[in-house]
């Protein structure tokens, strides 16, 4: 990866840029009025583009760039301060107060609903092994403006991890956690929404393993939650209660620990 800046930039915007590459210790490469794919037929890479309000990931090949969203986590929020349900939620058992551990974080979704019922005496830990993606939705978490404090206030919290989630997990106590959370969705070509599409250049294909399973099992306080395609056979291979939704392409399934 590289860094850039957008277009029409500034002293100011080309600082930020590069101290971001700085940060990331990847090159930046000034951006000379140059188009971002005119730079990528030269660089060969994918590449951050910093602009006024946002940053941009412009994957090689790509025609749009990829930034980040709160994507589906807006409208979930909202369903549950009007008092509905949310599956993922109902499958963890989360409440005010609890840790919760994604070990696939994406674009956050996930984290971003745990975070606001959990609140701020709870924590969510996201775990992102993509370095470019874990700072594009760290950096977006905490300049994201929903319209919403306690939404804001709920993704600016969430702490974010660069690093593969077996890594991590074998670096966690015993029952250190109270919820670890497993989304692997990228295996099922399921990324129908434009605005996850655009991960699947970014997905680090590690599936999960009886090894990945058993350190959850053993940080996990209370629960193990696996979010998968019902026609996975990862629940039954890896010993989950499933909580089947009729109309639903996914499942959640648990491990309880109590």
């Amino acid at each position: 990866m590289f860094v850039t800046t957008a277009g029409r930039t500034n002293e100011s915007m080309t600082a930020k840029a590069r101290a971001i590459a700085l940060e990331l210790n990847v090159d930046f490469i000034p951006r000379k009025k140059r188009s971002v794919s005119g730079i990528q037929e030269i660089v060969k890479d994918d590449c951050l583009v910093v602009g006024k309000d946002r940053l941009e990931l412009f994957p090689l090949g790509a025609e749009e760039p990829f930034f980040f969203h709160p994507n589906s986590a807006m409208f979930r929020i909202k369903r549950l301060m009007k008092g509905e349900n949310d599956p993922l939620i109902d499958a963890a058992k989360l409440q005010e107060g609890m840790s919760f551990l994604d070990c696939s974080l994406g674009l956050a979704s996930d984290s971003i609903v745990a975070s606001f019922v959990v609140g701020e005496s709870g924590s969510v830990t996201g775990i992102e092994a993509r370095q470019e993606l874990a700072y594009l939705v760290k950096t977006g978490l905490k300049a994201w403006d929903s319209g919403y404090e306690a939404i804001n206030k709920s993704m600016a919290k969430i702490t974010v991890m660069q690093d593969y989630s077996l890594e991590f997990l074998k670096l966690q106590g015993d029952k250190s956690v109270d919820c670890v959370y497993f989304d692997p969705m990228f295996d099922e070509s399921i990324l129908e929404s434009d605005g996850i599409r655009g991960l699947t250049h970014f997905a680090v294909y590690d599936g999960l393993t009886q090894e990945v399973i058993d350190h959850a099992k053993r940080v996990a306080r209370k629960r193990v939650v696996l979010k998968d395609h019902f026609r996975s056979g990862r629940f039954d291979e890896y010993g989950f209660n499933v909580y089947r939704r009729k109309t639903a392409k996914f499942h959640f399934g648990a491990i309880e620990k109590e």
